[in-house]
């Protein structure tokens, strides 16, 4: 399980620096292999290999002609790559989801239980501060037992 918010960077190759935080459990749970993607290029989702793996399972039982399958098919491949952490830790983002999230140096990397998303540091603050959590949102989580 992943969670919490760990300010990291990414360098001038693309790679990002996993925080130690999530660099331990990732690799003795899962090993070094990931899936980096995006649903909608504003921010990367970094799976472990075995949790993508999942959701493609559950992907392949939608038909194929299916249109909402085909949109997301669309969009995790076009932003997509698997990556392999580096002996210092790091995942290289592929370059057209760095350059669409704006993922170029001061980065957030979230938790999110089984798998993290990384985000332009003040992207994300400005998006968090447009879209508040409303009573709305609250009744509904609510409904969940939240």
């Amino acid at each position: 399980m992943f969670r919490g918010n760990h300010p990291a960077r990414v360098d001038e190759k693309g790679r990002l620096k996993l925080p130690v935080e999530f660099k331990r459990p990732l690799t003795e749970n899962y090993g070094s292999l990931f899936y980096i993607t995006s649903k909608d290029g504003k921010v990367a989702e970094v799976y472990p290999l075995k949790e993508w793996e999942k959701i493609e399972e559950k992907l392949a039982a939608i038909p194929s002609f299916h249109p909402a399958k085909k949109k997301v098919m669309d969009r995790v491949n076009y932003y997509g790559q698997t990556a392999e952490i580096d002996a210092q830790g790091r995942l290289l983002l592929p370059q057209i989801l760095r350059e669409s999230a704006n993922l170029m140096t001061d980065v957030v990397v979230f938790g999110m239980q089984n798998y993290l998303t990384v985000a332009n540091h003040e992207d994300f603050k400005r998006n968090m501060e447009s879209s508040p959590l409303t009573p709305e949102d609250e009744k509904e989580l609510a409904g969940f037992g939240l």
